[in-house]
């Protein structure tokens, strides 16, 4: 569909100048003609005058990155008016009002203003690589190639929807330790920048001296003195490890590292390989199902992997295919999958129903992570609770020792 411009009169002279989408100029005049009205100029609308009559006038109003929820909304949607047979620019202009993201409606307009240049979906969408991943760009240039661009727009809001929910589980998971963390922090604040001081002055008001506090009270009394005085330094240290940190994994080296620390945490690390795995699985098996080469969603799937040691593995098992060989024998090699998963893949292979079975992994490993999930968060209530405790009591006996010590120089 084109855009044009056009001027007109109708029936009683008045001239009516608007925009209006028509496959060409014949059928736009002959719309107007059954309209009633005469046709005195009619102008082909270019993309970018269209975009900066939408308010984009190549400037980016909105930062920040789109919601998973709302492209997975997005792509649902688009699923759904591509298969009604909906036009491309038509399905745009609709979405973009349907949007309830500003930053997502610039995205549309400024895919939409593409299209209407000559440009192909996944092309327009290229030039969005922060909202887009390889993984949709890969599936929809497949969609466009194979004609079945509704197909594979459903699978990618189905992707997007798993990985929302998993993610939401993990956020769930860890939601309680870190009130926990935080209640406990403002619980060892009060107790040492107020109620401690407090105390202190009591006991010297009393006639004991510093040097007769017992030891835990001088080292409380020490970190009091530190985070009343010196909470700057504190601020400063989490800085320069924040600094650090970021340094190190921008690296290559350093994030090769970090990545084999994190799989070798207690606890953690088996869950974080489980994650993997479960992504590496559910990529793959969307990306070949919705007819993408194996070369090319090999390679996609690896960089949707956050982590180089797994990403390293599917990317030599990538490389010993364009040689002819299997992709199980290099992932066993790289130790990074488990047995299950690696003749799964064979038997994938072998049968050449690779994405189904991929797929019957993806679901394995998910409710994997539900499981270790649900067995952390029944774990950390105990051990945080007691930690708490642990905590708190040491604050409150060191502040009352101090009495015991006063008691007994005045029972001498």
């Amino acid at each position: 569909m084109t855009t044009y411009a056009y001027v007109a009169r109708d029936k009683t002279g008045r001239e009516i100048s608007e925009t209006l989408e028509a496959p060409n100029k014949d059928a736009l005049l002959q719309q107007l003609r059954d309209r009633g009205l005469y046709v005195s100029q009619v102008t082909e609308q270019k993309a970018t005058s269209r975009a900066k009559k939408k308010g984009m006038g190549g400037i980016t109003l909105f930062k920040g990155r789109v919601k998973l929820r709302d492209l997975s909304i997005f792509f649902r949607q688009f699923a759904t008016m591509i298969n009604a047979g909906v036009s491309l620019v038509r399905c745009l202009d609709v979405l973009e009002q349907q949007s309830s993201s500003y930053r997502l409606k610039e995205i549309i307009r400024d895919i939409e203003s593409e299209i209407e240049g000559g440009a192909s979906l996944s092309r327009a969408m290229l030039k969005h690589p922060k909202t887009f991943s390889n993984l949709a760009i890969g599936l929809t240039r497949a969609g466009e190639v194979g004609g079945v661009l509704d197909e594979t727009m459903e699978r990618l809001a189905t992707f997007i929807e798993k990985d929302m929910d998993m993610r939401r589980k993990i956020k769930s998971a860890m939601t309680y330790p870190v009130l926990v963390l935080i209640f406990a922090g403002g619980i060892v604040l009060l107790l040492t920048t107020y109620i401690l001081p407090k105390f202190i002055k009591l006991f010297t008001d009393l006639g004991l001296e510093e040097d007769q506090f017992p030891l835990p009270t001088l080292m409380l009394m020490k970190f009091s003195d530190f985070v009343i005085h010196r909470w700057w330094a504190a601020i400063l240290i989490v800085v320069a490890l924040v600094i650090v940190y970021n340094r190190i994994r921008a690296t290559k080296t350093g994030k090769h590292y970090l990545d084999i620390i994190k799989l070798k945490l207690p606890v953690f690390g088996g869950l974080t390989h489980k994650v993997a795995v479960a992504r590496f699985s559910r990529t793959l098996s969307t990306l070949l199902g919705s007819g993408v080469p194996i070369l090319q969603a090999m390679e996609t799937t690896a960089g949707t992997i956050d982590n180089d040691l797994i990403s390293d593995a599917v990317l030599a098992a990538r490389a010993s295919i364009r040689e002819g060989d299997t992709i199980g024998d290099p992932l066993a090699a790289s130790r990074q999958f488990p047995p299950m998963v690696v003749q799964m893949i064979t038997i994938g292979e072998e049968t050449g129903q690779l994405d189904a079975m991929l797929e019957k992994v993806a679901d394995f490993y998910e409710s994997e992570v539900d499981a270790t999930l649900e067995s952390l968060a029944a774990a950390l209530e105990p051990v945080m609770i007691v930690l708490l405790g642990v905590v708190v009591g040491f604050i409150v006996i060191s502040m009352f020792l101090p009495l015991i010590e006063i008691i007994g120089q005045l029972s001498q």
